[in-house]
């Protein structure tokens, strides 16, 4: 057991534990080293992440595995046109004693894999707003505390694909951080063909308790920040806001509003959790630039103009670093 009572020794103890759970997610997941990273960060940051790609990327298979070497409950949450509020939250039911008894649903585990959740329309989408942001669920006016920790990966498909809905800006601004899945290399596209067209079976072992992962949260926390860092972060997201004194030609030609606090927030948090894994005890500017991507392209909603000319979120803020 990790002793937390020595910052210096959890970190140390931090970035070893993470390496190995990366290990251990390899032996199923070849390749999206970026994307399995992004996903660990977060968790360690209590923050919540959307993954984007086009079916076929193993987007559930990469949740799933990382649920899988993580010692907490998990609940897979399949999103449909159909689908309703109460599938995702519970809902009151008569008992035998003609009394009303809340029946939880399965948004009450540590991890909740919200498959497909773009599509499912708005108003199913916005249950899990309360959810995500106060870890609370709210039922005829009685609220129901969540298991800690708790955090959501989502998978989505490109909102240009058929039945699809977009997900509403304040459900976006819930995630910490949106990482897009690219295709394999051709030779690791090779592996996943040989790994999944043989009899080979793996197991994923426990690699992380939960009490492990509260720890690390908190210990994102205690990382100390200079003053540069933190003026740098505030900085680059205030260059994403159009019309403003810091915003760039390019910003003020292609973007129509930018990031809001939240996103200083979490570059910061972010960073933090980034430094510990890479085995520092404080994080630099580089650091902040590891998931300024991850942080702003969800926070940042471009114009007619940038969609007509195919300038995306990633140029953009490439151009402010």
């Amino acid at each position: 057991m990790i002793d937390f009572s020595d910052d210096k020794k959890a970190a140390d103890a931090l970035a070893l534990k993470i390496q190995e759970l990366k290990a251990e997610i390899g032996k199923v997941i070849i390749g999206q080293h970026d994307v399995i990273n992004g996903v660990i960060t977060s968790i360690i940051s209590d923050g919540h992440a959307l993954l984007i790609g086009v079916p076929g990327l193993a987007k559930t298979l990469l949740v799933k595995t990382i649920s899988e070497a993580l010692d907490m409950s998990f609940n897979r949450i399949q999103f449909t046109p159909d689908l309703m509020p109460s599938d995702i939250v519970g809902s009151e039911i008569l008992d035998d004693s003609r009394n009303f008894k809340f029946n939880k649903g399965p948004v009450f585990a540590n991890i909740i894999l919200a498959d497909e959740i773009n599509r499912t329309p708005p108003k199913t989408q916005a249950a899990l707003l309360e959810a995500m942001q106060e870890k609370t669920v709210t039922v005829s006016g009685t609220e129901y505390r969540l298991p800690k920790p708790f955090f959501v990966l989502a998978t989505q498909n490109p909102i240009e694909q058929e039945g699809t809905y977009p997900l509403p800006e304040a459900q976006l601004d819930r995630f910490m951080f949106n990482m897009i899945l690219d295709y394999p290399t051709f030779e690791e596209e090779i592996s996943i063909v040989k790994a999944t067209t043989s009899s080979q079976s793996l197991n994923v072992n426990k690699i992380v308790s939960q009490d492990e992962i509260i720890g690390f949260q908190n210990l994102v926390r205690k990382v100390p920040v200079s003053d540069n860092v933190y003026e740098y972060a505030v900085n680059l997201v205030a260059k994403t806001r159009a019309g403003r004194s810091l915003a760039s030609p390019m910003v003020n030609d292609y973007i129509e509003y930018g990031a809001g606090p939240r996103a200083s927030q979490y570059l910061i948090i972010g960073a933090k959790a980034n430094a510990l894994i890479n085995g520092k005890y404080s994080p630099d500017i580089e650091d902040v630039q590891a998931v300024a991507k991850q942080v702003l392209r969800h926070r940042m909603v471009r114009n007619y103009k940038a969609e007509a000319e195919g300038v995306s979120a990633d140029r953009i803020i490439e151009s402010i670093y």
